[in-house]
């Protein structure tokens, strides 16, 4: 069976947490499961990792797209695996950069009813049904964050890793802000309206950077990167 037809057996309805056949006593075996599948292979990755988000709904013509490509290959030149969501849009391109460089590229990838599709470029793969599942993967396999434009899980990956880094619960790493046209609204709206009001200190803005330059992402990356 194809991973395309095993997909397609797997696929539950929306809000499979709500309308799961099986009880909650019985979902914790199949949590655990897939924590225990996770860890084991993604302990064999013997290469340091960058995680590199983005919408599923960029298109190859994109010059985000072309952008997450550039990145996804010098990342692998330069000794990385680059990990993804598994999806299309950039973390197909970040999958391919690194794949037709010759590297390490990591597909986790999640049943979802719309959008979710798997990419044909990674190279090594996992499907994942629990999204805190996934994002332990994340978080735990990966030696920095490239955040490129992208929607609400992308926010969400963003927004939790800076949780955790500030709250001491997880090791500071780099996080990178790929697209100053993008994300400068956000990075003013943190200033003005987070740290005006007290609600974040100072020290927290310099938990990510906006980079542009995919050379200077790079040298970045391989200055601050705690092997």
């Amino acid at each position: 069976m194809s991973n395309i037809e095993r997909r397609k057996v797997k696929r539950e309805p929306k809000y499979c947490l709500d309308n799961s056949v099986v009880g909650d006593s019985w979902r914790m075996f199949r949590i655990m499961a897939e924590f225990v599948d996770g860890f084991d292979a993604m302990s064999s990755i013997n290469v340091p990792a960058v995680t590199v988000y983005g919408s599923a709904r960029t298109g190859a013509d994109d010059k985000n797209y072309i952008l997450a490509e550039q990145i996804g290959a010098e990342l692998a030149k330069n000794g990385y695996g680059v990990i993804t969501g598994g999806g299309p849009g950039i973390m197909e391109a970040a999958n391919k950069g690194a794949a037709e460089a010759g590297g390490v590229s990591v597909g986790l990838n999640i049943d979802l009813p719309h959008e979710q599709s798997p990419n044909p470029y990674a190279n090594f793969e996992l499907d994942f049904k629990y999204f805190f599942v996934r994002k332990v993967m994340f978080m735990k396999y990966s030696m920095g964050f490239i955040c490129m434009p992208g929607g609400f899980g992308s926010l969400d990956e963003l927004f939790e890793a800076l949780t955790l880094i500030q709250t001491q619960r997880i090791k500071s790493f780099p996080i990178v802000l790929v697209g100053s046209e993008f994300w400068t609204g956000l990075v003013d709206w943190l200033q003005d309206k987070l740290l005006g009001n007290g609600n974040i200190s100072s020290e927290d803005m310099f938990l990510f950077k906006v980079m542009d330059d995919v050379d200077e992402i790079i040298k970045y990356f391989n200055k601050t990167v705690i092997i």
